[in-house]
């Protein structure tokens, strides 16, 4: 196996257990994917991935050394502020309408019915990719990660580039197999467990929100 093989092998590894846990994106695509399909929320895993191979590109190129200093804990730091409040009030205004989103009580919604984003895969991609960008701090992550992973051995443009591939596929892999897991059992879920759901999601949506900024 040629080191740039196992560096994507690791990589694929490696965006999967950054896409795992269930986050305020999770959560958001598990709720699209229960509401409109397979499709609705596995759009919303590749807006995730996306950023965070474009963040992933950016760790492996050194930026993290030139960012570190802008995005350490210590001190005020305004941009990552900005972005981290911007990120939050618009996490619970997801979780807001996400919560009071009414449902049909027949299989298909009216477009007045519908939750916001809800039927536009595009719209879900830009929501998702912008959350996760909203997160700069991300960067200095996957710079440990691809460190641990011994690219700072073998900073090569090859290796980079396989590492960064590989956490892509990886982060893609996560999100197909959540989405395709639960849209398979929302022809199961009635409509007030998908109220249920929905108030659920909200709820969690709205305290993620709160605990970014606390």
């Amino acid at each position: 196996m040629t080191p740039d093989l196992e560096l994507f092998l690791r990589g694929i590894l490696l965006g999967v257990a950054v896409a795992a846990p269930v986050g305020p994106i999770g959560v958001l695509c598990i709720q699209r994917s229960l509401a409109g399909g397979f499709w609705m929320g596995f759009s919303g895993g590749i807006g995730t991935a996306v950023a965070d191979a474009l963040y992933a590109a950016l760790a492996a190129a050194g930026f993290a050394v030139l960012l570190g200093g802008n995005l350490g804990m210590a001190g005020p730091v305004p941009v990552q502020q900005i972005l981290q409040w911007g990120g939050a009030l618009f996490i619970a205004w997801l979780g807001w309408r996400t919560f009071a989103a009414p449902i049909a009580e027949g299989a298909a919604q009216s477009s007045s019915e519908r939750a916001p984003i809800q039927g536009n895969p595009l719209r879900l991609f830009v929501v998702t990719f912008a959350l996760t960008m909203s997160n700069p701090a991300t960067i200095l992550s996957f710079a440990a990660l691809f460190a641990g992973l011994g690219l700072a051995a073998d900073p090569t443009l090859g290796a980079a580039a396989s590492a960064v591939a590989g956490v892509f596929i990886g982060s893609l892999l996560w999100w197909a197999l959540l989405s395709g897991g639960i849209a398979a059992l929302r022809h199961r879920v009635g409509a007030e467990m998908r109220r249920w759901i929905n108030r659920i999601a909200g709820m969690v949506l709205i305290l993620f929100a709160i605990a970014l900024v606390i």
